[in-house]
This record gives C-alpha cells, structure tokens and sequence, in this order.
C-alpha cells in the first residue's frame, strides 16, 4: 500500500475550486478533493488583504504529490498559488486502497 497526501491550495471562487478538483480526478492525479469555504488574511504586494476563497485538500498517493503540485502550478489562477503537501499519518486500509487504485499507476 502507498502512503498518501493531502496537497491543499486555495482559489478565489466555488466554480474556480469545482473546475480544479474535477480536472485533478479525471486527471488521476487526485483521488479526491475536497473543497472548504475559508476566510483568508494574509499580506500580497504590500497590503494586508482579506477575502473569502475555497480551499481545495487533494488526496493522492506519496509519489504522485510532486506531479500533482507541479500540474497545480500550471494550471491555477493564482500568481503564487498556495501550494502545502501534508503526509498523511494514517489512513483505513480500504481507504488507502481504494485512493491508490483511482489514481496513476507509477
């Protein structure tokens, strides 16, 4: 069994958040996403800003984390998009299983 991730960003929109996770589980390079409303504090070209975003917390195996953030890079709306890989200490075997199967093969 392969161990897993969860890469997490954040985008601007609902519709932004659908279009990114649907494209990373066709993809397989995400077993599942997740999508959180959240509000955001944090400083950007000088100011103090504030907004409401949708995170995004995306399931996939340990060896496709690398692949997964490099195609998140390219393809989300942000500048410098916010882009975290958090191990995954644990996880039900059936669950993990069933992660790995829906993802790449590597």
């Amino acid at each position: 069994m392969k161990a897993l991730v969860i890469v997490q960003t954040a985008v601007g929109s609902r519709k932004e958040a659908a279009s990114l996770a649907r494209r990373a589980v066709e993809a397989r390079l995400a077993a599942c996403v997740q999508t959180t409303p959240v509000f955001s504090t944090y400083r950007w070209e000088g100011a103090v800003t504030q907004e409401e975003e949708w995170r995004l917390d995306l399931k996939t195996t340990a060896s496709l984390a690398d692949r997964l953030v490099a195609w998140l890079a390219e393809a989300h709306p942000y500048d410098e998009p916010e882009l975290i890989v958090l191990e995954v200490a644990r996880a039900s075997a059936g669950y993990a299983a069933w992660a790995e199967a829906e993802t790449l093969s590597e």
